[in-house]
């Protein structure tokens, strides 16, 4: 006995049992201080993904916890309670029993369908007045617009982690590209407590505060998205198609105004989900004719294009036997090469690369506007696409979209040299990412130039062909073709290939057809991609309806139809940096480059902030903003500005804005002249000038 206790007082372990640990498991106790996911937001403010308090329902089955039969605190009549609780958590009766019914349980929960509950949920069983039913609260993902951007916000789920912790976790889309930032970091607090568990008062406690996650600001305008949105869902419902994808970019910066696929799906229940793949940057395909512009830029920058050379249209036979046709089969006769364009002749795009390039030539181009590779989007799952070719009809085929694959966003970003004045720019969806405790931004999305691709000659004649294609008479964009003339771009038919590999499907719905645009053509403010996989009758009507149906959108929203007036010329100007240049020496290098709108902000002397930025293309149409160096700025006067216009000087003098309508300003909820104080919100109240296309 005495050498037992001997052994005791001087081992640190007995019977295999660390005693200082035991200790401390039995003195300490630690908890966690769960870190709040971040919330993601749209450009105009919008909540598009939060946490949520939800819970989950429990039923206590063990008469031991009733000490007053009076006041029962378990289950009495488990087949009152199945029979109240089944319309509320969508079960039947009898699968609740099955819970109700387990033997030797002190407790029992309700599977997936009693997780999760919503304080709606929560009310309607707590007035039921059932006994021994109870709650546990936890969070959820919410996302409030329920489908609304489904593949690119993606989802998180709740679930346990290796420590029984209930987490949130990214699995799709942004929520899963951005988890470890969304999510923050959980803190802890360790405390000596006593034998019943509760913190002895008056000792030391270790604690390191919770990291909340930060929040996410998407390039994504609400209205923007809304209008896609809505447009595929009445293209589906007018002609019908297997899918269809729109994305639409600011045309001068790369910023991602809207994107989307249908089929799409409730974020908040994923019942109807049927992929988990997101078209616009995930499934590339062959993308057909929209890939001329891009073979015809190739031609153009290698000094082999001209445009009134002529060839013979109709039909052509490689040297391995294959004939490959125009869609006109019988051919316009000997046409020009512009004229083949707009025609979109497979056989004009042959004799260009027969005749005056080579495979090189058009695989390096290709590979310089970002085909074959990842746009670098922020995103999960992001494909590079094929762009393998070698031997002559397999470079042909390239040449007008097949045997090669693409994304929509890489068709997309390599219009944007064409808005650019040859500089790709890249894509992007995140405009910043806050602290939400500090609001200090830690992370900004901006402009990104890539690389020049393309001459100012290249860049005004493919604008010229485009022009032509859907304006021109009897050409393949007629039907993209709105009364003012404002859209041009380029149509695409591709075949879909046999899933054997051999060869190309023949039925007449066998198609994706695309259409590749930038709008107003005098002024551009966007680019659009858009394609639909098996439309309805082969009929190209249904992408035509929704492209234009969107385009009329964005007029009225926006406000930024160029017309010219006779004897008006538009012209374009590259902004310098004016931010620390003397008020007049920056106005001065303006008006010498026809930029006459000068919205000059506060009365100092000197530039401290500009919109739009440097490196931005502007036209003599357009309004540039110049903040001064003036301590005491008011609220401007904005009325009759467009909703683009008036949101940039807004937010530019940090002043959130809300908007009520389309169109342009005809009311300010705080007067001009108003001293700018911090966390102002302004309500703008809009009107159409004019329809789209007038």
């Amino acid at each position: 006995m005495i050498l037992r206790l001997l052994q005791l007082s001087l081992s640190k372990t007995i019977d295999d049992t660390n005693l200082q640990e035991l200790a401390s498991k039995r003195t300490t106790r630690t908890t966690t201080l769960s870190a709040k996911r971040g919330t993601i937001y749209s450009s105009n403010n919008d909540v598009l993904a939060q946490n949520v308090t939800s819970y989950k329902l429990i039923a206590y089955l063990s008469p031991k916890r009733t000490t007053n039969k009076n006041k029962p605190q378990h289950v009495v009549d488990k087949d009152l309670t199945a029979e109240k609780l089944a319309p509320i958590l969508g079960m039947t009766k009898e699968e609740i029993l099955t819970y109700l019914n387990k033997e030797n349980k002190y407790q029992t929960e309700f599977g997936s369908k009693g997780k999760g509950l919503t304080e709606l949920e929560k009310n309607q069983i707590q007035n039921l007045n059932l006994p021994g039913l109870d709650f546990v609260e936890s969070y959820k993902r919410y996302y409030p617009k329920g489908n609304f951007l489904s593949y690119t916000l993606g989802y998180a789920t709740t679930e346990e982690d290796k420590d029984g912790e209930q987490v949130i976790k990214g699995k799709m889309g942004l929520e899963l590209y951005y988890d470890n930032i969304l999510k923050g970091e959980d803190g802890y607090v360790t405390y000596q407590k006593d034998l019943k568990g509760y913190k002895i008062s008056g000792t030391k406690e270790i604690k390191k505060d919770a990291v909340q996650g930060k929040d996410i600001y998407l390039t994504i305008d609400s209205n923007v998205q809304f209008f896609v949105e809505q447009a595929l869902t009445n293209a589906k419902n007018n002609y019908g198609y297997e899918w269809f994808t729109m994305v639409i970019i600011d045309a001068k910066t790369g910023k991602i105004l809207g994107m989307s696929s249908n089929p799409n799906f409730d974020l908040n229940t994923r019942d109807n989900i049927t992929n988990y793949l997101d078209l616009t940057i995930s499934s590339p395909y062959e993308p057909g004719s929209t890939m001329k512009t891009f073979t015809y830029m190739a031609a153009m920058e290698n000094g082999v294009y001209n445009g009134s050379a002529t060839y013979k249209s109709g039909e052509y036979t490689t040297t391995d036997g294959t004939v490959i046709g125009d869609w006109n089969r019988n051919g316009w006769g000997y046409i020009t090469y512009d004229r083949g364009y707009a025609l979109s002749s497979n056989v004009g795009v042959i004799n260009l690369l027969k005749n005056f390039m080579n495979s090189a030539m058009l695989r390096q181009y290709y590979r310089k506007l970002g085909f074959g590779k990842k746009t670098g989007i922020t995103l999960p799952n992001e494909s590079t696409g094929q762009i393998s070719f070698k031997y002559e009809t397999e470079v042909f085929n390239a040449g007008f979209g097949q045997g090669i694959t693409t994304t929509p966003l890489q068709n997309v970003q390599a219009m944007t040299p064409l808005t650019n004045d040859g500089m790709l720019l890249k894509p992007y969806v995140v405009e910043k990412i806050v602290d939400p405790d500090t609001k200090e931004v830690v992370y900004k999305g901006k402009r990104t130039e890539k690389e020049r691709v393309a001459s100012t000659q290249t860049v005004q004649k493919m604008i010229q062909l485009m022009d032509d294609t859907v304006n021109g008479i009897g050409n393949t964009g007629s039907g993209f073709r709105i009364p003012s003339g404002e859209l041009i771009g380029k149509t695409g038919t591709a075949q879909i290939a046999a899933t054997n590999g051999r060869g190309y499907l023949n039925g007449k719905e066998d198609i994706i057809s695309s259409f590749s645009g930038i709008y107003p053509k005098s002024n551009p403010q966007f680019i659009i991609y858009a394609s639909v996989k098996r439309p309805a009758g082969g009929s190209q009507k249904g992408v035509s309806t929704a492209v234009k149906e969107v385009v009329s959108n964005l007029s009225k929203y926006y406000g930024t139809e160029v017309t010219e007036t006779e004897g008006e010329k538009i012209t374009t100007y590259k902004l310098p940096s004016l931010e620390n240049k003397k008020l007049d020496e920056a106005r001065q290098l303006l008006t010498a480059n026809n930029i006459t709108n000068q919205i000059i902000i506060g009365n100092g002397d000197k530039v401290i902030n500009q919109y739009p930025e440097k490196n931005i293309s502007i036209t003599n149409k357009d309004k540039i903003f110049l903040v001064t160096n003036d301590s005491n700025i008011t609220i401007p006067d904005v009325n009759g500005y467009s909703s683009k216009d008036a949101t940039s000087l807004l937010n530019l003098l940090g002043i959130k804005t809300k908007l009520t309508g389309t169109g342009y300003v005809t009311a300010q909820s705080i007067a001009a002249g108003t001293t700018i104080t911090q966390g102002m919100k302004i309500e703008l109240t809009l009107n159409p000038k004019f329809d789209a296309g007038q």
